[in-house]
């Protein structure tokens, strides 16, 4: 294969952004607010941003990031010794004890696996390896190659021993990728630390998961804008209004690899092992978890438009917005009758 004929596109902060709009404030009120405070890492194998807007310290934000280097050390795919590593490795071997976080984690994935039928999978390592898309070698896998790896795709086949705190691959060569849920969950941690350090109002982004804590300093809603997949860098269809609700998109834009002319994207189907072929172009979830939200966009995202619909109708506290190929918003039921406000911006998408 010709190198000029491969393309790579690594987006990190893709799907959402955020807008801070100038507030009309009194001097009065100005002098009482304390201006937002930034730091970022590069970490979980994206830009880690976490913005404070009370009570910012030297402290909050050390520990916060401290946190993600401990969840990227116990479930990166990509480092030797992680627990996730060690769980691979003793595939069909042996189970693999390992710590609270890593155990949750995989526990939840499991639960979407099976809440999705598998859309999600985390045992969907061997082809994200094989494939490698954002990764130091991306390539187009062949079909027999493809096609000997899909009986390695099984959450149900996954073996938790709660008490024991530990993980089982039954088949060798199983190897489970927690890529999908380890950055929602990442969030949810971040936001504890930082409510332990008194932080009140404050925006995480983590690649794009975004978690928003409270509300602005003059009580009004964070906006919080959905890119427009499409589009230029920037560009937004969208613009959500959140009050402490995480916002989390999956959409074929954000990775992918071309080759001689054809796109193919990250999110891959558990059932043919290539890219998910779907209508939909941007996938949405709003809840209060970041850690479900990470999840659920990537199930709903490879449900389709009819079927991840009914997936989120069927989970309280859940939403969606969804964007299409033919420029639709659809939305879940909650967003249509107002729960979260929105505003669509970009004339070319028409509402339904």
């Amino acid at each position: 294969m010709k190198l000029n004929t491969i393309s790579i596109r690594i987006v990190f902060i893709t799907g959402i952004f955020i807008f801070l709009f100038t507030l009309g404030c009194s001097k009065t009120y100005e002098s009482s607010v304390e201006a937002p405070v930034v730091q970022t890492e590069i970490l979980l194998g994206t830009v880690c941003k976490i913005t404070i807007y009370d009570h910012a310290s030297d402290a909050a934000f050390k520990a916060a990031f401290q946190r993600l280097k401990e969840i990227e050390d116990s479930m990166s795919l990509h480092s030797e010794t992680s627990e996730i590593a060690k769980i691979n490795k003793h595939a069909g071997k042996q189970p693999v004890t390992v710590s609270k976080d890593t155990f949750t984690v995989i526990q939840e994935a499991l639960r979407i696996a099976k809440l999705s039928s598998g859309a999600f999978d985390p045992t969907i390592g061997p082809l994200v390896k094989a494939w490698d898309i954002g990764g130091d070698n991306p390539r187009k896998p062949s079909k027999d190659e493809i096609d000997s790896l899909l009986g390695l795709i099984d959450w149900s086949a996954v073996i938790l021993d709660e008490k024991a705190s530990s993980v089982f691959l039954p088949e060798e060569h199983m190897m489970l990728d927690l890529g999908g849920i380890a950055k929602g969950y990442a969030a949810d941690e971040v936001a504890k630390i930082l409510r332990e350090h008194k932080v009140e109002k404050a925006i995480i982004n983590l690649g794009g998961n975004v978690l928003t804590m409270g509300r602005k300093a003059d009580g009004s809603l964070w906006r919080i804008a959905i890119q427009n997949p499409e589009g230029e860098r920037g560009g937004y269809v969208i613009i959500t209004q959140l009050d402490a609700i995480s916002l989390v998109t999956s959409g074929p834009y954000e990775r992918y690899l071309d080759i001689d002319g054809v796109r193919y994207h990250h999110i891959l189907d558990t059932e043919t092992g290539y890219p998910v072929e779907s209508h939909i172009t941007s996938a949405s979830i709003l809840m209060p978890s970041s850690f479900t939200a990470d999840a659920l966009s990537t199930a709903v995202y490879s449900l389709g438009l009819k079927e991840g619909l009914s997936l989120v109708e069927s989970m309280d506290g859940v939403e969606a917005i969804f964007l299409t190929d033919d420029y639709r918003v659809i939305v879940s039921k909650g967003i249509e009758e107002g729960l979260i406000p929105i505003e669509i911006t970009d004339a070319a998408y028409q509402y339904k």
